[in-house]
């Protein structure tokens, strides 16, 4: 095998490793912090790029925050949200389409131009994150010199990208199951408190309702801990 062919199987050994590791992430159980963080390290790995960062998209606001990057750079860190359809990125996210810049800091679109200079930034891929073609932010790849992305390297970020769209997804999905659980126990719990109080204080529900609420407020505990501490003192009255 020549050396050019060995080093065009290595870098093809890397970028599959990188799809993978990304992939085992769907399933991990992450916490998303993690996650994002783990998404723009093997980016930037497997990329060699200065700065690769995570923005998603905030469908209350309307605007891409940067929520993960490898880099230390206070200024970039510190951007301001890019609403969607401005800039690069927030055209990005509205057209889910690929963009390359060759040099960001000459290109008008770029809305950061200060940061761009300060750090030394120049050529730009972005990404879209895209799940069943819905758009949830994009994956960025800065590099430090005029760079001309190749196909190969377009296709990778794609597939890192659309990788990390479906573990975030995933992550967020187990996020709301488990409020939506958290909030039917709370309920289950504050029904048999009530239950408990209306019976012992000889008062209708709605009214030992609001004595669990009063108490929630006054002692500034969730009225979940108000209502395991009445079934648990039940409990202890049962037992004697």
């Amino acid at each position: 095998m020549s050396a050019q062919k060995k080093d065009n199987f290595q870098i093809y050994v890397k970028q599959i490793e990188a799809i993978s590791k990304v992939a085992n992430l769907i399933t991990s159980g992450m916490y998303l912090e993690e996650l994002l963080r783990l998404v723009v390290q093997v980016t930037a790995e497997v990329m060699n790029s200065k700065i690769s960062s995570l923005m998603l998209l905030d469908p209350n606001k309307n605007e891409l925050v940067i929520k993960a990057t490898q880099s230390i750079s206070e200024a970039y860190n510190k951007k301001p949200n890019i609403p969607l359809g401005k800039g690069i990125a927030g055209a990005v996210a509205k057209e889910n389409k690929v963009a390359c810049i060759l040099d960001v800091k000459k290109d008008e679109r770029y809305l950061n131009q200060d940061v761009a200079k300060k750090e030394g930034l120049c050529s730009l891929a972005c990404v879209p994150m895209a799940v069943k073609g819905r758009v949830i932010g994009v994956l960025n790849c800065y590099t430090s010199k005029q760079h001309k992305f190749a196909k190969s390297e377009l296709d990778l970020l794609t597939a890192l990208a659309n990788q990390a769209a479906i573990a975030i997804e995933n992550a967020e999905l187990d996020l709301r199951a488990s409020s939506a659980e958290e909030a039917l126990t709370t309920r289950k719990l504050v029904e048999r408190a009530k239950d408990i109080l209306s019976q012992d204080a000889n008062i209708s529900s709605s009214e030992a309702y609001r004595l669990i609420q009063k108490q929630s407020m006054d002692i500034r505990k969730s009225m979940r801990e108000v209502a395991e501490a009445i079934i648990l003192a039940k409990d202890i009255r049962g037992k004697k």
